[in-house]
């Protein structure tokens, strides 16, 4: 069965502090393109319907007003707001300045998003055939199925020579199924080895072949049947932890455990790169040159 057109949601809250500001705004080629760009280009030229921003109020005027300017008329647009405050009065705490996470931002989506849709993360490039592959696969999957699914890297062409990264490692069945995905929140590159640290803050290796999600996530809207109660018990023991962050991952293995779903891996030759801190940037800016050199995107996208 056939739906309508996927819906893209694009996470946006991030405060960008190894960055050192916004990266959502922040541009990457001569004529003001932001990595959102490309993806909302790639996106609508695969077959997205429809835009759905995960922001926060501190940085809506100026968000919205770049956004508009660009895909008002063009695309239906939304916008959902990721607020530290957004979660039960007794967890609510003026200390954090924190966003609870991806896991956070996902759950909010609920009552938003009534059609399949892909997630991923405003700050990075995923590349032309991975949202051609994934709306391909979101277009003909029931809406009303448990079939859900990932897109998939090598965890070494991911990493960035500028410091520590978080990537979801994947543990994969042999006829491409996720079994388990680990958030791991500090890779780092070593000389010639790639290191993790463990729940121990212990250092140890990763192979560089190892399959990351970089969450983007197709899901039909069943996918919100899990998460509410995780994430409760997951707020009960870290109120008082100003750090805590609840991620996609924490979900998606839930998802996992309840033998209802699916979670298929698919793999695409697009290049990604992305922006961790801000020496990342001048990497991003040749590799998108090369892009609009060899003409895989116009040098003026909206």
């Amino acid at each position: 069965m056939s739906n309508s057109k996927p819906t893209l949601v694009i996470l946006a809250a991030g405060m960008g502090s190894r960055y050192g500001g916004l990266k959502q705004l922040d541009t990457f080629t001569q004529e003001g393109a932001t990595i959102i760009d490309f993806s909302i280009f790639d996106a609508l030229d695969s077959g997205f319907g429809k835009l759905v921003f995960i922001i926060r109020k501190s940085f809506e005027k100026e968000f919205k007003k770049l956004m508009e300017s660009r895909y008002k008329g063009k695309v239906d647009l939304m916008y959902v707001y990721q607020e530290i405050d957004s979660v039960p009065e007794k967890y609510k705490n003026p200390e954090r300045t924190k966003p609870w996470g991806t896991g956070h931002a996902f759950l909010m989506l609920k009552n938003i998003v009534k059609e399949n849709f892909a997630i991923i993360n405003a700050d990075d490039f995923y590349g032309k055939r991975a949202f051609q592959k994934m709306a391909q696969y979101l277009t003909i999957t029931d809406k009303d199925s448990y079939k859900f699914n990932m897109m998939a890297y090598y965890l070494e062409n991911t990493m960035s020579d500028n410091g520590y990264v978080s990537r979801g490692e994947c543990k994969i069945s042999r006829n491409d199924y996720l079994i388990s995905v680990t958030e791991r929140t500090h890779i780092e590159k070593n000389n010639n080895e790639i290191l993790y640290k463990d729940d121990t803050n212990k250092f140890r290796t990763i192979d560089s072949k190892t399959i990351v999600s970089m969450n983007f996530w197709g899901f039909t809207p069943k996918c919100f049947e899990f998460g509410g109660d995780i994430f409760l018990k997951f707020l009960e023991e870290n109120k008082n932890n100003l750090k805590a962050e609840f991620f996609i991952p924490t979900v998606v293995n839930e998802i996992l455990k309840s033998d209802k779903a699916t979670v298929k891996v698919l793999k695409s030759n697009s290049k990604w790169f992305g922006v961790t801190y801000k020496e990342d940037k001048k990497k991003v800016q040749k590799e998108i040159e090369k892009l609009i050199n060899t003409n895989v995107y116009p040098s003026k996208l909206w």
